[in-house]
């Protein structure tokens, strides 16, 4: 399977990227927003022209990088909001790629989880 796996947490790049970067350029990027290349999380980017997007990760061996361009349509803008970058779900970040352009504008996922806070049993009750 190419892709990332598992729970990974997906941030899109706050501004137009221009396209011509790759993975070193791109990992300063990451570095620029407050994130470790390294964390498995998954980073995606879109250039001004909304034509072309790429999707940087580490899969725990090297990092990858994934790049798409459409050819109708354009990607979500993305940028324009906080400097540390929109989060995503994995579905969203599908849409992205897909070229749904709704993305990053409405939440489209229900909020996360918090499991430690949300379980009704606690280790107590089995005590």
């Amino acid at each position: 399977m190419i892709g990332p796996q598992g729970r990974v947490r997906v941030f899109a790049y706050s501004q137009p990227c221009d396209m011509r970067k790759s993975f070193n350029t791109l990992s300063g990027l990451v570095s620029e927003m407050g994130h470790d290349v390294a964390s498995g999380d998954v980073f995606a980017f879109v250039s001004r022209n909304r034509k072309r997007a790429k999707v940087l990760w580490y899969d725990g061996t090297g990092l990858c990088l994934l790049a798409k361009r459409l050819d109708e349509g354009r990607f979500a803008a993305l940028w324009g909001r906080e400097s540390s970058g929109v989060e995503l779900s994995m579905s969203e970040l599908s849409l992205l790629i897909e070229g749904c352009t709704v993305v990053g504008r409405v939440p489209l996922s229900p909020a996360r989880v918090d499991v430690e806070r949300a379980s009704r049993v606690s280790p107590s009750d089995f005590r």
